[in-house]
């Protein structure tokens, strides 16, 4: 009988997913002989026997795969007969390129908390349970292959029932490679703020629940890093947390024990709990109920909770004591990275936690938990990390390898290789040295993992931020300035696979402009290869810079003079504050940038209505203005617009004016809101048509943190498709700043092919 042998080679996620015992099950059901191995490549498969049974095998190798893979390219080619006597799994080889993925680290699965509460199995209640179907990943790397000693359970020997498993082709756990039990594997242990050792093991886990139902800040080491926990019904307990740990106002992060739980404190939509359910366990922003029962510091002022189910088999168990819904916010002090390493924790938030809930898996990279939102008819990225990084996005062509080190907020890295784009996970705001060490050790993480040389690294135009002065330090490699919000409508049309060119609305906070004004109310034309600036909100001073973010009455006294020059009317928000030295600095330009954000006119305008004066969180202002509105208004605040120096103004005078006049007419707060967003949509649609009128485009990108606002983002997104553009929004990167660092990278990609 006729038989051939073929080699396949498997790309994508398929090491430490279960792959290779799933190959060996699908050859042995259809008679075939040779082996399978992981390589740097991915996995490579020889199969003999009757053609039939091979294309049925290579058939069911993408349609049957395990729940964690990612099948990428399948490459067959015919090889001579070995004439085996059986199929057998080889042992992973380490040399050559690198170009197999990583699995994200991912909650733990049903089969193993069936047996996680399963009274008679040797892994009931332990907290560290995973198969090749589960657990951590990412975060345990070092290096590749996948296998044990390439990770940090390497320290771990396997006791012989482990050992048994993970030699068992037909087990769950076949080379699982964090897999462990009680017996051979990490342990709880329960820490003092002064480095007490208090308990071990299930007593520790027994005294922390005590201690959480008091009213104690327990700092827990969980996947990617520390959490600090908290009872979220008790609000003195969450107030002391906000003040140990300097978050005044932010909301903070909930975790409920299941889906039921979450439906008592939020208005689930379906694609909300089906997020919440998912594998990648993010946090969900999702609207309170009336009567949730949490206490109001969690999220004072905000209409929305971030809930979270549980991802870690910890996480379960701390929910088998009194409370019911825990503060789970990240363990650091604000600004700082997630701690996750036991001494580092235990010296950092020794003023913040009362008591130190560990264990010792060591962990290689921080991971944050990840942040999705619905936000017109999707699940969008707030902050993309835990769960979903360093899972890459396949692009709509290949070319050079390429370094985007990001902005200095919300900073992710993004090294391109072939067709695809590997993101870190959120690095965070690069404002400390902690921060710092962090962002280079992800780019080495990447650049290792994937073996990652790049021809180019690609940084913000910002001569201060510290990843544009780390890409200016590496002598070796070339680098280029990309401009910020070029970078926006770069990284949209990038995960649209949209080559372009494209009508760009990039409205956001900053943006260092080649002009060296800030810019942030952009209306671009342009693609990967160039852009150049068709229109947006006109610039007016911004006095004091930074004082002015963070006190949004500056700006709004700033907009007012520039509005009505010497006659600034005596608004009620002006009583208690200094209007005389602000109105000096801005008729003098001392320390008064121009900006075209949109961001700051947002603050301006809730500043004027009687909103929030002083900010205790990026974007609290604009929150809130948004939130107090409920909806769009069919009433608008018109918005005048000019031409200057070939540019589309808008006259943001005009719509200052109009709003100064609505407060002295005594509008409520909420119509104000409601007419500034429409006359928003309004003005900015107004535009976009008249850029399709001139250029001849119609395809209009939306990015920029700015949208992360849900009635502009849905707005907008409907006033444009009503007049026929085709609109382009974030899919699977955030709209804020952890997209720019894709935008760099191909627009340096297209530099490198002009060369």
């Amino acid at each position: 009988m006729q038989t051939e042998r073929w080699k396949i080679s498997v790309g994508g996620i398929v090491q430490g997913v279960g792959f290779r015992p799933f190959v060996y099950r699908l050859a042995g059901d259809r008679a075939l002989t040779g082996f399978v191995t992981n390589t740097p490549d991915g996995v490579v498969i020889e199969a003999e026997g009757q053609p039939a049974q091979l294309r049925n095998f290579l058939d069911a190798l993408r349609k049957e795969a395990p729940p964690l893979s990612q099948v990428g390219e399948i490459v067959v080619v015919s090889i001579p007969l070995l004439h085996d006597n059986n199929f057998v799994l080889g042992h992973s080889t380490v040399s050559g390129p690198v170009s197999t993925l990583i699995s994200p680290d991912v909650a733990v699965c049903q089969d193993c908390l069936s047996e996680f509460f399963s009274p008679n199995d040797r892994r009931f209640r332990y907290p560290f349970i995973n198969c090749t179907n589960c657990g951590p990943r990412y975060t345990i790397i070092q290096r590749i292959p996948y296998d044990r000693p390439h990770t940090t359970m390497r320290d771990f020997v396997m006791c012989p029932a482990c050992q048994r498993e993970y030699d068992d082709p037909s087990n769950r756990r076949f080379h699982a490679q964090p897999n462990c039990c009680p017996d051979c594997g990490p342990q709880l242990g329960l820490v003092a703020a002064n480095g007490q050792r208090l308990a071990e093991r299930e007593e520790a886990l027994s005294e922390a629940i005590l201690r959480l139902a008091a009213g104690d800040i327990v700092a827990i080491k969980g996947i990617g890093g520390f959490h600090l926990a908290v009872d979220a019904a008790n609000g003195q307990a969450v107030s002391r947390l906000r003040q140990r740990k300097n978050r005044e106002a932010k909301p903070l992060a909930v975790m409920v024990a299941d889906l039921a739980a979450a439906r008592k404190l939020c208005r689930l939509e379906t694609m909300e709990e089906q997020a919440l359910e998912s594998q990648e366990r993010p946090i969900v922003l999702a609207a309170q109920k009336e009567g949730h029962g949490l206490a109001e510091e969690v999220a004072p002022g905000y209409d929305q909770f971030g809930l979270m189910l549980p991802y870690a088999p910890l996480h379960y168990l701390l929910f088998q004591g009194p409370v019911r819904a825990l503060v789970m916010t990240s363990g650091n002090r604000s600004e700082e990275p997630i701690c996750i390493e036991n001494r580092e924790a235990e010296q950092r938030l020794a003023e913040i936690a009362d008591c130190f809930l560990v264990h010792d898996r060591g962990i290689h990279l921080p991971c944050d938990d990840s942040v999705v939102a619905l936000q017109g008819g999707m699940i969008r990225q707030v902050r993309r990390s835990r769960g979903f990084a360093p899972k890459p996005l396949e692009l709509g062509e290949t070319g050079d390898m390429v370094l985007g080190v990001g902005a200095e907020l919300k900073n992710t890295v993004c090294l391109l290789k072939e067709n695809q784009a590997f993101l870190s996970q959120h690095i965070g705001d690069l404002k400390n040295l902690e921060a710092y060490r962090v962002f280079q050790k992800s780019i080495d993480q990447l650049a290792s993992l994937f073996e990652i040389s790049p021809s180019l690294i690609v940084h913000d135009l910002h001569p201060q931020y510290l990843s544009s002065r780390w890409a200016k330090e590496q002598k070796i490699v070339p680098t280029l300035g990309v401009q910020h919000h070029h970078a926006h409508l770069a990284a949209c049309l990038a995960e649209n696979h949209h080559e372009g060119p494209a009508i760009g609305i990039i409205l956001d906070g900053t943006g260092y402009g080649p002009d060296q004004t800030i810019w942030g109310g952009e209306v671009l034309l342009g693609d990967s290869s160039g852009y150049r600036r068709f229109g947006g909100l006109e610039s007016l001073p911004l006095p004091g810079g930074d004082a002015a973010v963070q006190g949004p009455w500056r700006t709004a006294v700033s907009y007012l003079f520039a509005a009505y020059g010497g006659n600034v009317p005596d608004l009620p928000f002006m009583a208690p504050h200094e209007c005389g030295m602000i109105l000096s600095m801005v008729q003098k330009r001392v320390s008064s940038p121009m900006t075209s954000s949109c961001g700051r006119l947002f603050d301006a305008v809730a500043a004027m209505g009687g909103g929030r004066q002083v900010i205790q969180y990026e974007a609290q202002a604009a929150i809130e203005l948004m939130q107090a509105a409920g909806g769009l208004g069919e009433e608008v605040f018109p918005c005048e617009v000019y031409e200057e120096n070939a540019m589309l103004k808008i006259s943001v005078r005009s719509l200052v004016r109009e709003v100064a006049q609505a407060v002295q007419a005594g509008m409520v707060y909420s119509e104000i809101s409601r007419r500034f967003h429409a006359g928003l949509v309004a003005v900015f649609t107004s535009v976009v048509k008249e850029a399709r009128l001139r250029e001849k485009i119609n395809t209009v990108v939306l990015s920029g943190g700015v949208f992360q606002n849900r009635l502009l983002l849905e707005g907008l997104t409907v006033s444009l498709d009503r007049v026929g553009f085709e609109v382009l929004l974030h899919k699977e990167l955030p709209c804020n700043d952890g997209c720019i660092s894709l935008g760099q990278a191909v627009i340096g990609r297209q530099a490198l092919k002009k060369r």
